[in-house]
């Protein structure tokens, strides 16, 4: 695995990849990898395509301060396992790397409601961050595929859009959401969970499981407020169980197809912030 640290020197080597013909596929993280992000990495292998993962704690998207301070970085760790699973480049920026100061970044992209509801409501700006980084990295690895995570659903969501309306010519592929033998869906805060907080974490899976069977009895409003009651358990602190439609994130009307349904959830364990969504009509 070749590792660069600066764009000029990741572009040099990009430019002599495309030109014998090989498609990138490109794999943005933030680094304290865990086996979902493996999962990105080896669907882009399957797909016969030279893996660019990026590693870079993003500071555009945090909310408070102490949280981007507190991020787990474990780069050493990360390297050894993009190495094991056959990631072929590493891209770790520095921030001036990213935000130069002499070019603008800022995207001022309207997203409509997309960043208003869920994560949104609670989290201010977070995704404004968010579009701005993918759209800088996009620009810096210019690769033929992106690969991202269903666990983030707003957030894939809100990068197709940007996507859409930016006309970027680049292939956004939804990975499936990978979870602990227990059903806890995998994330870097996991880390951060004592074991009986990861115990009481599995609320949250058997929830969305529940609204799964719930939504064929009941109105989707009521389904939402059953689920809150059934996170509301002690060392849990449910901030949102969201039914909406897939396309929108706006709540369902009676014209919505069933397939579009999506349950989405936000649960403080302890100190630690947890979301987690499925989709109800598979």
């Amino acid at each position: 695995m070749l590792l660069f640290k600066r764009h000029a020197d990741l572009r040099k080597y990009l430019n002599q990849i495309k030109l014998a013909g090989q498609k990138i596929g490109f794999v943005p993280t933030m680094g304290a990898l865990h086996d979902g992000h493996l999962s990105l990495i080896k669907m882009a292998k399957k797909n016969r395509e030279l893996v660019v993962c990026s590693i870079f704690v993003n500071p555009t998207q945090f909310n408070e301060q102490k949280d981007l301070e507190t991020y787990p970085r474990t780069p050493h760790k990360d390297i050894r396992m993009l190495e094991m699973v056959g990631c072929d480049v590493l891209f770790m920026p520095n921030t001036s790397e990213v935000y130069p100061e002499e070019t603008e970044t800022s995207l001022n992209l309207d997203l409509g409601m997309l960043d208003k509801v869920m994560e949104g409501a609670f989290r201010p700006g977070h995704f404004d961050g968010v579009a701005q980084v993918v759209k800088r990295l996009l620009d810096l690895v210019q690769p033929h595929s992106l690969y991202m995570g269903q666990k983030d659903f707003q957030q894939w969501t809100i990068i197709n859009f940007m996507i859409q309306e930016l006309g970027i010519p680049v292939q956004l592929i939804r990975c499936p959401i990978i979870r602990e033998p227990e059903g806890l869906a995998m994330s870097s805060r996991n880390a951060r969970l004592s074991e009986e907080e990861k115990i009481k974490a599995l609320a949250i899976f058997e929830t969305l499981k529940l609204s799964k069977d719930w939504i064929q009895k009941m109105p989707y409003q009521d389904v939402e407020k059953e689920a809150m009651k059934n996170l509301n358990l002690p060392g849990l602190k449910p901030e949102y169980f969201k039914i909406v439609n897939k396309n929108t994130l706006l709540p369902p009307s009676e014209s919505t197809p069933f397939e579009n349904l999506i349950a989405c959830t936000a649960v403080w364990v302890g100190r630690v912030r947890l979301i987690d969504n499925l989709f109800l009509g598979e």
